[in-house]
């Protein structure tokens, strides 16, 4: 990659319409992300039944995004509610 500031790491803010420009052009474009708000992510695989597959897809279907997004939505909404399970 090159950089064509030559000093370095970027610094400041710009628009995202100037950080698609700087990546498609091939320069530096690191001094401009932030590591530390990055997330982590694992791969799992999971079976499903065929008929929870046709919800999910149905669902899917209805908000106008993918199957996996839909999961990911669910999940994440369960995991953040608060929990009215008494642990022992």
């Amino acid at each position: 990659m090159k950089n064509t500031s030559g000093k370095g790491k970027a610094r400041g803010k710009i628009t995202a319409e100037e950080f698609d420009r700087k990546f498609e052009r091939g320069e530096d474009i690191t001094g401009f992300l932030d590591f530390k708000k990055a997330t982590v992510v694992k791969r799992v695989n999971v079976d499903f039944p065929v008929w929870m597959i046709e919800r999910l897809d149905n669902e899917a279907l209805k908000l106008n995004i993918s199957r996996q997004a839909v999961i990911k939505m669910w999940i994440h909404e369960h995991l953040v509610r608060p929990s009215t399970h008494k642990h022992h």
